[in-house]
């Protein structure tokens, strides 16, 4: 009978932990982060998240952030841009779950399959067509893709790999939120090709069915295009 009980109460300790694995609710008003933590010993405990500023001190430019509507520079390798407002540059976002980012797109380029380790996104076309879409997690890993215009949105679960494509032959632009002040980014081909340091050539050799000759090749075309 102890052991059921214990069993039980394991079991439902980790359905809570799962319910509430995201930004956690605040506590106060707001907690706007600190960027400058000289006035503390640098023996500091970090916290899940960061240092409230005093309240007191807090400002109107604290809770703004300006230039949204510049567009990003996506002359580079995927042919787009991100420009992310999150805690780090916006502080008043501390604690308070939400995040924002502005993708570009040049013509027929794409934001390449990542994950939000943190964060489910929710996006919504503002001009061009863009091809999307995320897969599930295993053993299914069921594709689910949708063309969107001008208008449409679109959501992309926490923590699933998901991608955005510009199938115009025009510029495209996105604004997508983000359920954390901080959703993280892991783009698949620069974690697995461009890791520091490499992994093992013969571990993505065998993961990937290729060549150990082409994974070679794969880690020095992003070691190159990262570093």
């Amino acid at each position: 009978m102890r052991k059921a009980y214990i069993v039980t109460v394991a079991l439902f300790a980790l359905a809570f932990s799962l319910a509430s694995a995201s930004d956690p609710d605040p506590l106060q008003d707001f907690c706007v982060a600190l960027k400058d933590y000289s006035e503390y010993s640098k023996s500091a405990v970090f916290v899940n998240g960061k240092f409230c500023k005093d309240p007191k001190l807090v400002k109107a430019e604290d809770f703004f952030f300006e230039g949204l509507n510049i567009a990003g520079n996506t002359d580079n390798k995927v042919g787009s841009n991100v420009t992310t407002v999150n805690v780090d540059t916006l502080p008043g976002l501390n604690t308070l779950g939400i995040s924002l980012a502005r993708i570009d797109f040049a013509p027929y380029g794409e934001n390449p399959p990542h994950t939000h380790p943190r964060g489910t996104e929710i996006l919504v076309v503002l001009e061009g067509t863009l091809f999307v879409g995320f897969v599930t997690s295993n053993p299914e890993n069921r594709l689910f893709t949708k063309t969107l215009n001008k208008g449409d949105v679109f959501v992309f679960p926490i923590g699933l790999i998901h991608f955005q494509f510009n199938v115009g032959k025009t510029n495209a632009i996105a604004i997508s939120g983000l359920s954390s002040q901080n959703a993280g980014v892991i783009t698949i081909a620069d974690a697995v090709f461009g890791s520091n340091p490499p992994i093992n050539p013969n571990v993505l050799t065998k993961a990937f069915q290729l060549d150990k000759n082409v994974v070679e090749e794969l880690q020095k075309k992003f070691e190159v295009d990262n570093y």
